[in-house]
């Protein structure tokens, strides 16, 4: 009995269990922000490419 009380008290493995998913919540955060970001970017980079194509072969003229 007295080793279930003393693993009610000991906080130590709870607390490294609350900074993993606090820092799996950062992980997924960042991810889905990166994936918006790289879509965005793709298109941006996408009309530039498009743009410098039609200049270089001189179909906007």
């Amino acid at each position: 009995m007295a080793f279930i009380r003393k693993l009610m008290k000991n906080e130590k493995g709870a607390t490294a269990i609350e900074y993993g998913l606090i820092a799996a919540l950062i992980a997924v955060a960042a991810i889905t922000a990166m994936n918006s970001l790289g879509s965005s970017i793709q298109g941006t980079f996408n009309k530039a490419s498009s743009q410098m194509n039609t200049g270089i072969t001189g179909g906007g003229e």
